[in-house]
């Protein structure tokens, strides 16, 4: 298994590979974003529009449990494929041990830390009055399912960076199939409300962590966990977190822009406004999906050949992601901007006022989707090939150095059109700046291709 995995990244080809670690990295994941969906219309026809709102304002705290996660496996999935690509699978071991204990240690301290601020973190991120009691039941329970969220997104990365993208799908598959029955049977048939939502997710993570661990102890896996490598190595530690640090500051950042967000919201449209972000936040989730496989395809792709100094490989597999993501992007600005409503009423019924909102807000918040898909490539090119000062830059450009400034700016200005529009502002310069960095860079391997060639 080991050598079948790693000759099909160095001679494989491109498109064919990409196509072979999309399909189930798309499948896994889209089962992911949609039981997560799912949660959130269960939650608004079953519950209503008040615990929507609730928990909107929930998921910036979802999104910084998800960042440690990022900060863990995004990291040391990169280094595993180096690894790899550089013939030493005694590292990848001892990388994978380093994860196990690291995701131990970190999930422990964000459940006490989380626990500690959880009522003033739900103010900060938008719980008024009215929708306070049902953020605190969703959130209460999803602390407690910290480590088991983390455990199984850190090593579900390390799966797929060994090559195993079929298993790591399957992964996603038994989390979803789990948590969207549990979701039925514990809010509408057992009328749990939110706190069943929540619930049914820790469950399913339970299953999720579960299975990963099982992979790695099995002999169809091409990085075995080995108890005697579970310990902390501060020189592996440091090189999984100085890569893991650009999707986690991506995602903190993400969680205080959110924050920000349905500040704005609440001030200039009131719940029902943070009620619609949630939707549209539900939307988005959907075509991040197809970003998020594309860089699942891509990475082990990029870091084993990057490693390997297979510069022709690397060029190719980065040129199919962003095409397929411009692509991709594209084709779904059309259909959400074809029907925009009907997107709306799947999450809200008989609410004309929110469903007019929500229509402004889709066209507004979305306006410049063409060009989102591209930045994620080349940022995650950035973190695939161990750049990670220039992964950073690049993915706090969009949500932080630009979009910031902008929620503060104009707001104030132009009310609640103004938050809507910051967002596409933002990906605008975001995107040509991205396009900048990536000229330069596709210059730079065709300069350390030609040296690989001199005699």
């Amino acid at each position: 298994m080991y050598k079948k995995n790693l000759k099909e990244l160095s001679s494989t080809p491109v498109s064919r590979l990409m196509w072979r670690y999309f399909w189930p990295g798309f499948i896994g994941i889209l089962a992911h974003s949609l039981y997560n969906i799912i949660d959130r219309i269960f939650i608004g026809q079953a519950v209503g529009a008040a615990a929507l709102s609730g928990v909107t304002a929930v998921f910036p705290i979802m999104i910084v449990m998800m960042a440690f996660g990022m900060l863990i496996g995004l990291g040391a999935s990169a280094q595993v494929s180096l690894s790899l690509g550089r013939n030493d699978p005694e590292k990848a071991r001892r990388i994978l041990g380093n994860v196990v204990a690291l995701v131990l240690i970190v999930s422990a301290g964000v459940t006490v830390f989380g626990f500690m601020v959880k009522e003033p973190m739900l103010r900060f991120f938008g719980a008024s009055d009215e929708t306070m009691r049902y953020a605190n039941e969703y959130l209460d329970l999803l602390l407690w399912g910290v480590v088991l969220n983390q455990f199984g997104f850190s090593l579900n990365a390390i799966i797929r960076a060994e090559g195993n993208a079929r298993i790591a799908m399957y992964s996603m598959l038994i989390s979803a199939g789990i948590n969207i029955p549990l979701d039925a049977l514990f809010i509408l048939y057992l009328d749990m409300g939110v706190r069943g939502a929540a619930l049914g997710t820790i469950i399913s993570m339970f299953a999720l962590s579960l299975w990963v661990l099982i992979h790695f102890r099995s002999r169809r896996c091409v990085v075995p966990l080995q108890w005697r490598y579970i310990r902390i190595q501060p020189r592996i530690v440091w090189a999984i977190l100085s890569i893991g640090v650009s999707p986690f500051l991506m995602q903190m950042a993400n969680s205080v822009v959110h924050g920000l967000y349905n500040l704005n919201l609440i001030r200039y449209g009131g719940d029902m406004a943070v009620g619609v972000m949630g939707i549209i936040i539900s939307v988005t989730f959907i075509v991040f999906t197809l970003f998020i496989a594309l860089n699942m395809a891509s990475q082990p792709i990029v870091g084993y050949n990057y490693g390997a100094g297979n510069y022709d490989r690397v060029k190719a597999t980065l040129k199919r992601a962003v095409i397929a993501a411009t692509v991709i992007s594209t084709v779904t600005w059309v259909l959400i901007h074809s029907m925009p409503t009907l997107i709306v009423k799947a999450f809200i019924r008989g609410d004309e006022a929110v469903v007019a909102l929500g229509v402004e807000g889709i066209h507004l918040f979305l306006l410049m989707l063409p060009v989102i898909g591209f930045q994620v490539i080349v940022g995650n090119y950035f973190q695939s090939t161990g750049k990670a000062s220039k992964a950073v830059f690049l993915t706090l450009l969009r949500q932080v150095i630009v979009l910031i400034p902008l929620l503060l700016v104009l707001p104030p200005m132009l009310g609640l059109k103004g938050v809507w529009l910051s967002a596409p502002i933002s990906d605008t310069v975001a995107a040509s700046i991205c396009a900048v960095f990536l000229f330069v860079e596709w210059k730079r391997l065709d300069r350390l291709k030609a040296a690989t060639e001199r005699p």
